[in-house]
């Protein structure tokens, strides 16, 4: 039975909901919460000697509450509907492309680097969810493990600094601004949509799911590709 620690739930929750605070007074993308919490935590686990499986065993209660959050992104997506029948096209195409930029960049730059196929595969699905990018990476000969800690820091870049890329660029249509943080940085974007825009947040959870989807579907035809055209 894996040992777990008492003051792993408290210390995660505590972290989490001060640099909530933090980041909502001082407004700075560089205060994410999620971004503060690991600055906070991991040096704690180091200095302790706790061993990470210790403490996920202790907050785990945490872990098992992510499905039915993602599954509540969908009501927002349900108040949208009416837009998303009338748009539905538009949608996909850009959910198409934005799944194929997503591979195809990351795959390619990791083996003109001289990545080896292995871990060019592990990086291939960088732009879904945890749990797709575990099942896509494996199943084209990727390391789940890495696969998981490139959508991480996939999804950290893009809640951190997606919304001030997007101002930049002048792109202000809430549809635009959620479809393009839900296609790049999946779960993690489409929280950070979710606050600043009920809509956002609808268009974001929804380009999560179909870039999920079709990178499922693409990936298992679209490694051998790249590999044979970079490796």
């Amino acid at each position: 039975m894996m040992h777990h620690i008492w003051w792993s739930l408290p210390l995660t929750l505590v972290t989490f909901f001060l640099a909530r605070q933090i980041g909502m007074r001082f407004k700075s993308p560089l205060l994410n919460p999620l971004l503060v919490s690991m600055i906070v935590i991991i040096p704690i686990l180091v200095f302790t000697g706790t061993p990470y499986d210790h403490y996920f065993a202790g907050s785990k209660v945490l872990n098992d509450l992510l499905q039915p959050a993602v599954v509540a992104l969908a009501f927002p997506l349900y108040e949208q509907l009416h837009q998303i029948r009338a748009r539905w096209k538009s949608i996909i195409t850009i959910c198409f492309i934005g799944s194929m930029v997503a591979m195809v960049s990351g795959t390619s730059v990791a083996l003109l680097m001289g990545a080896t196929p292995q871990i060019a595969a592990s990086i291939m699905p960088k732009s879904v969810t945890t749990p797709i990018a575990m099942a896509v990476g494996g199943s084209i000969g990727g390391i789940p493990a890495i696969s998981a800690v490139c959508v991480i820091f996939v999804g950290i870049l893009g809640a951190v600094f997606g919304h001030t890329l997007l101002n930049l660029m002048r792109i202000s249509t809430k549809a635009s601004r959620g479809l393009s943080m839900g296609a790049a940085s999946h779960a993690l974007g489409t929280a950070r949509c979710a606050e600043l825009d009920f809509q956002e947040g609808a268009f974001s959870s929804l380009a999560l799911v179909i870039c999920g989807i079709m990178t499922s579907l693409i990936a298992p035809f679209l490694f051998p590709v790249l590999l044979a055209m970079f490796g």
